[in-house]
């Protein structure tokens, strides 16, 4: 649609005489449409609404009169769009009240004076374009600000998803963690009960925020990051700060505060070393105090860790990795996201057709 270019004006009069008169004052500068009463000028409305500058309204005309057509065009909101002007010699104030309270730009007494018609009716026309062209720009210009935010909450989330391939890389892995986490995920939520309640757009949220969930290991030293064998308890404790540190570093990070995704993001990074029973880190959580998709990002994040080789271990076959889990030897799970999981583990699989990769402890 496109209101600037409209140069059309419409005249809705049941007596031929008016109508010729008006299109012979507008009609040099406009397109003139024509509507011998109240209904056919509202078809014609309907018919050229994106086209009209301004519509040119009777009020004594028979079965639609000139104030029920101005009714309708007021409850279709059509008079902030198209100024709609009165022609009448009806002077009563209850009329003109009643039609300047419905949106009428202005009431012209017949009968008519060219000029002065003229005059008044091309001034609101100018007025409304102008008004037409600024709304346009004003929306040019904020679609091009949301999309410049766009453009730099993207920015920031991939310079985060890039450190965490990094990181997976500083670990002397395959930096394939990362994308296994997501997918698992995302599985999960959307292809068991734990996602009810979630739309796609929030899983996929999920998912981007899942990828950062180790974030924090930037800054643990690489000599207790690659440790071959067992972390002593002091290592450990230092290891356990990865969760703090990460979500420290995605709240540091302007565009990524700004992505919709921020939230998840957050939780995960800082909570996905959690444990349904309190014994996890780093606060303790216990049961839904741990949201659920932070929960199917733990139970994720302790398969693909148990499937895939390490610095510090082999990799475990698949069926070994679900019995652990299942019996409680890496932690203790919410029940229902252990029924899911058992559910859909050899779908799981799918995702490890490739060499294994994998992160460190932790």
């Amino acid at each position: 649609m496109n209101h600037s270019a409209a140069k059309t004006i419409l005249i809705v009069d049941d007596e031929a005489i008016n109508r010729a008169i008006l299109s012979n004052i507008f009609g040099p500068e406009y397109e003139i449409l024509e509507a011998e009463d109240g209904q056919e000028g509202l078809d014609r409305i309907e018919e050229h609404s994106d086209r009209l500058s301004a519509i040119l309204l009777d009020v004594v005309m028979p079965h639609v009169n000139g104030i029920q057509v101005l009714r309708r065009l007021n409850q279709a909101g059509l008079t902030q769009s198209i100024p709609v002007f009165l022609i009448t010699a009806d002077e009563a104030s209850s009329t003109m009240r009643e039609a300047y309270e419905l949106g009428v730009m202005d009431v012209i007494f017949k009968p008519v004076v060219p000029y002065m018609v003229r005059r008044r009716v091309n001034s609101v026309v100018e007025l409304f374009q102008a008004r037409r062209r600024l709304g346009a720009e004003v929306e040019r210009q904020r679609e091009e600000l949301l999309l410049q935010a766009q453009q730099l909450a993207e920015m920031g989330m991939g310079m985060v998803e890039a450190l965490s391939t990094a990181i997976e890389f500083r670990s002397d892995e395959s930096g394939e963690h990362v994308r296994r986490i997501h997918d698992i995920t995302c599985l999960l939520l959307r292809d068991t009960p734990l996602g009810e309640g979630l739309t796609e757009a929030q899983i996929k949220l999920i998912g981007i925020g899942a990828i950062t969930h180790d974030v924090g290991k930037i800054s643990i030293p690489d000599a207790i990051l690659n440790k071959p064998g067992r972390l002593t308890a002091e290592e450990f404790e230092l290891m356990k700060t990865h969760t703090l540190r990460g979500a420290e570093l995605l709240a540091r990070i302007p565009q990524m505060r700004e992505h919709a995704a921020y939230q998840y993001a957050y939780d995960i990074a800082l909570h996905h070393h959690e444990r349904w029973d309190g014994g996890g880190y780093p606060h303790h959580l216990v049961g839904d105090a741990i949201p659920i998709w932070t929960q199917v990002v733990s139970l994720a994040d302790v398969y693909d860790a148990l499937v895939s080789k390490r610095c510090y271990k082999d990799a475990l076959a698949a069926e070994t990795a679900r019995d652990m889990i299942l019996e409680g030897q890496c932690g203790t799970f919410n029940p229902k996201l252990l029924e899911c999981f058992r559910q859909v583990e050899p779908r799981l699989r799918q995702f490890y057709n490739t060499a294994q990769g994998g992160q460190d402890h932790g």
